[in-house]
């Protein structure tokens, strides 16, 4: 299923391994009994260089079932915060529907396990509540440049992956994503932002967004933003509705902009249903 020069790192989990349990006799007494069970690999880990990084990163690639049975070509999901711990297993969850005939096209997912996450999908901040909480953070720049420079580049050569790719990411990776849309736009062709902290640096980015969206109208053009929330207030909603307003205001005419917020949703609980909306939306069968 995987090209012979990429190297696998380790079958992930959500495996069924033989174990050993603790069960009770009909005495009542305990006894140990061995169970013995069928391995169910469902992705790949692989392990990738970074020299941008100076770091190995770990990537976690689900492929569609019929990837291995033909030679189309398939679009990318890159999942920020997707380490097995993370959101990985959660996506590929809904990427599995497609191949269910649910009305979803198939996808490959990437996911990007965190190593220093608030490191990673943070700019450097001015304010002094978040150097503070956050005193590692200011890494997005570089992680960024590792993610178009390293990985993008890695993926394309060692799967088939069509020149559709998504970039998604929650809360803090939110920030990231809408941080990425507004500034470097041709990086990726979609934008599925949940619940993004645009609290941060005291809300610079929704602050001047109207002016950087204006500036990366050519760059804008064919580009699609999913945004969503839950039912967050204060700062977390500002931000957002600053954010939703200047993207209508003044985006390219050509562009997609999806908003849809989940008020049942609170901020713990609004990814996983927002990402089987967004995903819907961007991978929606289209009519012939």
């Amino acid at each position: 299923m995987f090209p012979k020069f990429a190297t696998a790192f380790s079958v992930l989990s959500l495996l069924l391994v033989t174990t050993t349990a603790s069960t009770q006799s009909p005495e009542g007494s305990s006894s140990s009994t061995e169970l013995s069970g069928t391995s169910i690999p469902f992705a790949t880990s692989f392990q990738v260089e970074s020299k941008l990084l100076e770091q190995t990163r770990r990537i976690n690639v689900y492929l569609p079932p019929t990837y291995a049975k033909g030679k189309q070509e398939y679009p990318v999901l890159y999942l920020l915060d997707g380490g097995m711990q993370e959101d990985f297993l959660h996506i590929v969850g809904i990427a599995s529907l497609a191949a269910d005939f649910r009305n979803l096209r198939e996808f490959v997912v990437v996911g990007i396990e965190g190593v220093d996450r608030y490191h990673d999908l943070t700019p450097p901040s001015e304010s002094e509540e978040d150097r503070k909480q956050i005193p590692t953070h200011g890494g997005a720049e570089k992680f960024r440049a590792f993610l178009g420079s390293e990985l993008k580049p890695w993926v394309e050569r060692t799967f088939r992956a069509s020149k559709e790719s998504v970039l998604i990411g929650e809360s803090i990776a939110g920030l990231f994503v809408a941080e990425t849309f507004v500034h470097h736009p041709e990086l990726f062709s979609g934008y599925i932002c949940v619940s993004p902290s645009l609290w941060w640096d005291n809300q610079k980015l929704p602050s001047q967004a109207a002016r950087l969206i204006k500036e990366k109208r050519k760059a804008l053009s064919g580009k699609r933003i999913y945004l969503t929330i839950g039912n967050e207030k204060g700062a977390m909603r500002e931000g957002f509705d600053a954010l939703a307003s200047a993207l209508r205001a003044s985006g390219p005419s050509d562009f997609e902009l999806i908003i849809a917020p989940l008020e049942s949703e609170s901020h713990g609980t609004v990814f996983h249903p927002a990402a089987l909306e967004a995903l819907r939306a961007f991978f929606k069968i289209r009519s012939e």
